[in-house]
């Protein structure tokens, strides 16, 4: 049944149906569009990439545990409120 997979008149047949869904105008901005959004994802994935490898190659210090101490709070101008 699928011995070659795609032929050369399948891939004929696509491009035609898609033009005849699509219209001759769309097809160049929809692959304007196409290219705009691989450039993008490609620089998103490079920029990745390269935080990874700056992220591996800065050493990590070790953090100290601090102990948490209480602070004086200074009493507030005013009296508390009451409800009359």
């Amino acid at each position: 049944m699928l011995r070659n997979g795609l032929e050369p008149w399948h891939l004929l047949v696509v491009a035609i149906v898609v033009i005849l869904l699509f219209g001759s105008k769309k097809l160049p901005e929809a692959a304007r569009g196409l290219g705009k959004s691989m450039r993008i994802l490609k620089s998103e994935a490079k920029a990745m990439k390269e935080e990874g490898n700056v992220a591996e190659s800065v050493p990590v210090q070790p953090t100290t545990a601090h102990t948490v101490t209480e602070s004086p709070v200074a009493p507030s101008a005013e009296p508390p409120a009451t409800a009359h």
